[in-house]
């Protein structure tokens, strides 16, 4: 069996394929990469990651294959001698080939490197499907009847090949439905909307059209209420590079956005997502047609979408964010079932697809299928987390500073008055964002030395299992740290995801005890205690000087990303002042 590999994209394809031979020891599993892409060296760094056994292509064009699977039409597969079987390449025929290139890359004249039409869908394209007047593929595997109508049309000889057998890796979505909440938690969501932005390659793509979007985006939204994500396509993952890539996404990933990974990972976050703001690249259909979730139009795709695919009919009905503080507004402009409804024909055989392909491909190879369990798509694995969160429970651990914005609902009472519950609004950006500020928070031993000393509120997170050697106590810390950064200062230890500790310029040591929200049918959400702890430095600092001694303790409600977390800050005891941490 031999696995054509014409870039990471249809490499990625093709492993979803699988586990139709899982378990036959009869199957001998090869793969080669088919020359001419643009794209072909990280394809063949794609092919050796997944531990695969590849053949050089001279020695895959010398030898007899009882089956030779591809995932794109381009290159010299006619060379390969066995039945060839074409697989989906994407969801459905939505993208032509752009002016001066194809989807693995081509010549500057308007063709594709391999003698395709320049307007052409990509993967309808006769000049390709057609090999001498003959089809190249023994069987054309496709994901809806929809599509079988499209290919009778461009290439009938093609088509008289082809059969309905769904999608593998929508249906891999389909079984991941149910691991939603472990990879929001993998992603450290929590309680946030999570945005997915997603993106083709090519001049018409979000990235390229709207560069600045995700930076834009990640630096309106409050970090306690949204989190973003971008799945890119695996070609520009390639043609970038991902030192590029980095270098320009900086702003935003400074600010916690997300990069999936392009092999399994953008599904899962598609999975995890709560909104889709998309381009013409088709990830948003396995989101829309999976889950039904809000789908947002970035960019409308010029002429490289073909009017009435399901990507076009989605574009035109979602949505248009023109500007990134218009995303409430778009999202609310969702129509529950709308987006399915538009994606569903780009799919078929829901849950069957590698059934389906089973019966197709051991059928051409003249065998019985092997006798194991059913066949059935493989869950995607969890995201991985950013490597700075991996320390931590909280994902707030990524960000060395916060730009914090704060509205006091109740005044803090006079020296007379009787103590009143206080309720403090809380917002967090990244640094260096417009709008009013109350305080900057920076983290000590993460934050830079310009950050803290413009900081108001300065806090450590003490290392959830202390090591050997030497630790501070928390009275002797805060004190320290008020006298190295002298000011209007509140100086905080975050001991766990409930306590902390925390002393302002002149005044007592205080203990701050934080709550979690269980307003949610049963489901238990916890603030990150560096959040809670603006709250209090807002209300400490409105106090004349030793008030905060006389009024406490205090019951303190903040309120943070839509949900609010009750909090009781009191005079910490002796034993809490001599408490360790590292």
């Amino acid at each position: 069996m031999l696995f054509a590999v014409r870039s990471a994209t249809a490499l990625h394809r093709l492993l979803d394929v699988l586990p139709v031979f899982a378990g036959d020891e009869r199957i001998r599993r090869r793969f080669t990469l088919v020359p001419g892409s643009e794209f072909g060296v990280d394809a063949l760094a794609a092919i050796e990651r997944a531990g695969a056994h590849v053949l050089p292509w001279a020695e895959a064009c010398g030898r007899a294959h009882d089956l030779v699977l591809a995932a794109s039409p381009k290159g010299e597969l006619e060379r390969l001698s066995g039945p060839r079987v074409l697989l989906p390449h994407g969801a459905g025929f939505n993208k032509a080939v752009p002016e001066g290139g194809s989807a693995d890359g081509g010549a500057a004249d308007g063709s594709s490197a391999d003698g395709g039409s320049a307007d052409s869908a990509s993967g309808l394209d006769p000049a390709l499907l057609l090999r001498s007047g003959r089809p190249l593929a023994r069987l054309h595997a496709l994901a809806h009847p929809s599509q079988l109508d499209r290919l009778a049309a461009e290439c009938p000889d093609a088509a008289a090949r082809a059969t309905v057998t769904g999608d593998p890796t929508f249906d891999r979505v389909l079984e991941s439905l149910p691991l939603r909440e472990r990879y929001r938690a993998a992603l450290r969501t929590d309680g946030r909307t999570l945005v997915v932005l997603t993106s083709t390659w090519g001049p018409e793509s979000l990235l390229a059209r709207r560069p600045g979007l995700p930076a834009a985006l990640t630096a309106h939204f409050p970090l306690d209420s949204y989190q973003f994500a971008l799945v890119l396509h695996p070609n520009e993952h390639n043609r970038t590079g991902e030192f590029d890539l980095a270098e320009q996404l900086a702003p935003a990933l400074a600010a916690g956005l997300v990069v999936a990974r392009p092999h399994e990972e953008w599904a899962a976050v598609l999975v995890a997502a709560d909104a889709v703001v998309t381009d013409h690249g088709s990830a948003a259909l396995y989101a829309a047609a999976a889950r039904d979730v809000p789908v947002i139009a970035a960019c409308d795709g010029g002429g490289e979408v073909i009017p009435g695919t399901p990507m076009a009919q989605l574009l035109s009905m979602a949505p248009v964010l023109e500007h990134a503080d218009d995303l409430e507004r778009a999202l609310a402009a969702h129509r529950p079932a709308h987006a399915r409804a538009l994606a569903e024909p780009a799919f078929a055989e829901r849950g069957r697809a590698l059934p389906r392909l089973r019966e197709e491909l051991y059928h051409l190879l003249g065998l019985d299928p092997h006798p194991s369990s059913p066949v059935t798509a493989r869950p995607l694995p969890d995201p991985a987390p950013s490597a700075r969160t991996l320390t931590s429970r909280t994902a707030f651990a990524a960000f060395a500073a916060f730009a914090v914005r704060v509205d006091l609902d109740a005044p803090a009472p006079g020296r007379d008055g009787a103590p009143v519950p206080v309720r403090v609004r809380v917002e967090r950006r990244p640094p260096g964002g417009d709008g009013p500020l109350h305080h900057l928070a920076a983290e000590h031993g993460a934050a830079g030395e310009r950050q803290l000393h413009s900081a108001g509120l300065i806090y450590r997170r003490a290392a959830s299992r202390p090591a050997r050697g030497e630790s501070w106590t928390v009275g002797a810390w805060t004190t320290q740290v008020l006298a190295a950064y002298p000011g209007p200062r509140t100086a905080a230890v975050v001991l766990d995801g409930s306590r902390c500790v925390l002393r302002e310029t002149g005044g007592a040591l205080l203990t701050l005890t934080v709550e979690p929200d269980r307003s949610d049918e049963g489901r238990v959400r916890r603030a990150d205690p560096a959040a809670v702890l603006s709250a209090a430095h807002a209300w400490l600092r409105e106090l004349e000087e030793g008030e905060d001694v006389h009024l406490l303790p205090i019951a303190l409600t903040c309120a943070l990303g839509g949900r609010t977390y009750a909090a009781r800050l009191a005079v910490a005891t002796e034993d809490e002042a001599l408490l360790e941490f590292q």
